[in-house]
């Protein structure tokens, strides 16, 4: 409608002649639109969201995420609690089971854990099981985190989510394609999907039945042509059956954070300049202090931390990404050693 009316201010004032020519009208015709459209202020609405703490970002937004805007349906407006930003534009679907196994639930927060650490956000959708275990873990990791719920964003749904919503607010964003006070209605669920799927780059299953909304997120992912990768499980638990599924399909098998990284492709997560006719990686700061601290013969994880003076987290992230960069290698027991892989400082 935008598109055949020039605006949006010329489609929302178009008159019941004007529509009836017009495509996307719906199954209530013109006049069933505009009695709609009757019974609404957008400054009233404006002003109801301004109250609720709730913000809103619209397709032709310049900061409507990068990657949802590629999807064959974007939704046309997003509401939000908490900031997007950018940087989300690096982002991994982790999603799974409700009733997840311990396993299920250890896998899915150390590989957001992880993956927060190295500066990935991790997008799921604050359901009970997996979904939480993932956003828990991003925020172990000191990174960011995206909930896409099936209800509007002033509902906390589970409820017994209350807690971790409010974090994710404050290290992320709680956001919907539904209006405030929409209910979690069954349906809706399985339509959010798509856009866990959009906002990432890939989808990580860990734990899924055979008939899952895991497996929804997958193939949406994949008609989306995003990178669908799982993990495996054990052969005995019923849970493992849809990750060994997309894993004999074709995905990704995935042990921990450098198989997802490795997914995604260097290039895609690193700069590559040229210079002197030769294409060489950059390093960040952190990087290339504990590159120069390496050689051709192994250093202890416990040595670099020391020599280095970093936390160790902030160790553990930089070798992660020297490592994905193929500038380090480890070895057994913790040991790193350099490649013959060159590079130069960021």
């Amino acid at each position: 409608m935008i598109n055949h009316f020039g605006s949006p201010g010329a489609a929302w004032e178009a008159s019941v002649k004007d529509l009836s020519g017009a495509p996307g009208i719906g199954d209530e015709g013109p006049e069933g639109l505009v009695r709609r459209r009757s019974l609404l202020n957008p400054e009233q609405e404006i002003d109801r969201l301004q109250s609720l703490g709730i913000n809103f970002v619209c397709y032709t937004d310049p900061d409507y995420p990068e990657n949802l805007r590629e999807i064959y349906d974007p939704p046309p407006v997003i509401f939000l609690k908490g900031l997007l930003k950018s940087a989300d534009n690096l982002g991994i679907a982790v999603v799974g089971a409700r009733k997840a196994s311990p396993y299920g639930l250890v896998v899915a927060e150390k590989l957001a854990k992880d993956l927060a650490a190295v500066g990935v956000t991790i997008i799921s959708g604050m359901a009970r099981g997996i979904d939480s275990a993932a956003h828990k873990g991003a925020l172990a990791g000191g990174g960011r985190t995206i909930a896409v719920l099936g209800c509007g964003v002033d509902i906390v749904y589970p409820r017994e989510n209350r807690r971790l919503m409010d974090e994710i607010i404050d290290r992320g964003a709680v956001i919907s394609e539904f209006p405030p006070g929409t209910a979690p209605e069954p349906w809706r669920f399985p339509v959010r999907n798509r856009i866990i799927s959009g906002l990432s780059r890939g989808t990580v299953v860990v734990e899924a039945a055979e008939r899952s909304g895991a497996l929804i997120t997958a193939d949406f992912a994949l008609d989306q042509n995003r990178d669908v990768m799982a993990v495996p499980g054990n052969v005995v638990n019923i849970l493992s059956r849809g990750t060994h599924r997309l894993i004999k399909q074709g995905a990704r098998l995935v042990e921990g954070a450098g198989d997802v990284l490795d997914e995604l492709g260097v290039e895609k997560l690193f700069p590559v300049q040229e210079t002197a006719g030769e294409s060489r990686l950059k390093m960040s700061k952190e990087e290339e202090a504990l590159y120069s601290l390496l050689s051709l013969d192994p250093v202890a994880l416990d040595e670099l931390i020391d020599r280095s003076g970093f936390l160790p987290q902030k160790v553990m992230a930089a070798l992660m990404y020297l490592e994905i960069k193929g500038l380090v290698r480890q070895m057994p027991g913790k040991f790193y050693v350099r490649t013959g892989k060159k590079a130069f400082p960021g």
